[in-house]
């Protein structure tokens, strides 16, 4: 099974590969620009390869506070079931499609931010890196979770004979010890944030522009692979296409290696 997963990797990339590399040495096609102008045979990319960077680090930056937030209040809960009502919920967000949070978003969040602010529509760069924040919540709560629950109850009547309070162990000897669990977490929530289609396609907006400005509308390279998937095929934007997938590729490959190299020769 194990060289099976393998090839079927091998293959995928392979294939990407085939398609995506005669697209970026074609001359006549400058997809490695800052201008995506249809209408003037301008078919440059990388807007939507700083969208998703943008989008995806952002989301990451709310996220990960709220992620150390619940999981170090689902440890410190006095009450039992007060802790395991947090984790029960965690565990449902995970199971919520992400068409409902997007729903929600449209209805609720884009009408807030538009009244609030009163600039731009709602759709933008915020709205889709909140909403993206609540997605990868879960995913990080949850590894988390795993690993400093098990830690937390070792280290804990040790702790205690030494005079400790169980906020002074969870932050000077269980945070410490989790470094790679952190790093982890972090790095899985930015590679589920920057491979999301919906909710960047529903909430940002889709314009391909570079931004100064959270409330610019911004586009990703998932929601433009989803805008563009229906074009003529073998046309320039058509095969913008497959240039994006291999970004993507490429960047979910990198995140993977850089990971394990990370934590490789991390000492906790």
């Amino acid at each position: 099974m194990a060289v099976l997963v393998l090839l079927l990797i091998a293959t995928l990339f392979v294939a990407i590969g085939w398609f995506a590399l005669p697209v970026f040495v074609n001359a006549s096609q400058t997809l490695l620009t800052f201008q995506w102008q249809p209408e003037l045979g301008r078919y440059g990319i990388l807007p939507m390869v700083v969208g998703s960077a943008l989008v995806a680090l952002m989301a990451l930056v709310l996220a990960c506070p709220l992620a150390l937030g619940v999981t170090a209040f689902a440890l410190l809960a006095r009450s039992s079931w007060l802790a395991t009502s947090v984790r029960t919920v965690v565990r449902l967000m995970a199971g919520v499609p992400t068409v409902v949070y997007g729903i929600a978003a449209l209805f609720l969040l884009v009408p807030l931010l538009r009244e609030s602010f009163r600039v731009g529509s709602g759709f933008s760069l915020l709205a889709a890196a909140l909403v993206l924040s609540l997605l990868i919540l879960p995913v990080m709560v949850s590894m988390l979770d795993s690993q400093m629950r098990p830690l937390m109850q070792q280290l804990k009547i040790a702790a205690r004979s030494m005079g400790f309070t169980d906020p002074q162990t969870l932050t000077y000897l269980v945070l410490p010890r989790c470094r790679r669990t952190m790093i982890s977490a972090a790095l899985l929530g930015f590679g589920r944030a920057v491979g999301d289609t919906l909710l960047p396609m529903m909430l940002a907006g889709n314009a391909p522009q570079l931004t100064g400005s959270v409330l610019d509308s911004i586009r990703t390279l998932t929601a433009h692979i989803g805008l563009v998937v229906a074009t003529e095929q073998g046309s320039a934007m058509y095969n913008s296409l497959f240039a994006s997938g291999l970004i993507l590729l490429g960047l979910s490959a990198a995140l993977t290696l850089t990971t394990r190299t990370l934590l490789k020769g991390w000492q906790p």
